[in-house]
């Protein structure tokens, strides 16, 4: 499990592509991997990904199975590009953004991006199926980031959140442009909810909405 607390800022080192397989040396800060162990998790750009081995004080790799390359934008990244790192929480951690599994749902692009002084507001695009579960205040993970939706137009299919300065500082966003891809994680909790109730109401009425559809044909 992961907070959402972006920690630092990592670098691909290397890349070296296998059968169905790609294998990330990654480059970290200072003190980042302390107590590191292999089969520990961390997080990139949102993915959970798995120590394999330790080369040094601030390098380790990580094996990347096809399917993950093909859903998240690990896939398209090249060495020298920065990725967010969050390492998995320990037991009594404080969960200061909300709790991640790092397992990503989809890939957003970004719509628009609007500077100002003191603000940096980013659009992002939202496919059709998961657009029941973004709410206006609520949470999302963006690269693995905790951050709190400001606003949603289901409709027309994107979302915003605005970003304060040290959040620029301490993650790879203040790199993101317009077509630029991100990966996503919904809130679990607001899923189970969404989905609850659809399937709740859809069982209620099951057996009226023919009725319904009548009358509403009928108008």
């Amino acid at each position: 499990m992961f907070t959402g607390i972006i920690q630092a800022v990592a670098t691909i080192a290397a890349l070296h592509d296998q059968d169905g397989l790609r294998t990330f040396t990654m480059e970290f800060p200072e003190g980042f991997c302390q107590d590191l162990t292999i089969g520990a998790s961390v997080s990139h750009d949102g993915v959970c990904l798995t120590v394999t081995e330790l080369l040094s004080p601030t390098r380790a790799t990580f094996d990347v199975m096809q399917q993950s390359l093909a859903i998240t934008t690990l896939g398209s990244y090249q060495v020298g590009d920065a990725l967010n790192v969050e390492r998995a929480a320990k037991d009594g951690a404080e969960i200061g953004g909300h709790p991640l599994s790092g397992h990503v749902d989809f890939t957003a692009p970004v719509l628009e991006v609007l500077r100002t002084e003191t603000n940096h507001k980013i659009r992002f695009g939202i496919p059709e199926a998961f657009r029941p579960y973004v709410f206006a205040k609520g949470y999302i993970a963006i690269n693995g980031a905790s951050l709190t939706v400001a606003e949603v137009d289901r409709q027309e299919g994107w979302f915003e959140v605005w970003l304060i300065p040290e959040t620029l500082r301490m993650t790879v966003f203040g790199s993101k442009g317009v077509g630029s891809l991100v990966n996503i994680e919904i809130e679990r909790s607001t899923q189970v909810v969404v989905d609850t109730v659809r399937e709740t109401v859809q069982a209620s009425l099951g057996k009226l909405r023919p009725v319904l559809e009548a009358l509403l044909g009928g108008r």
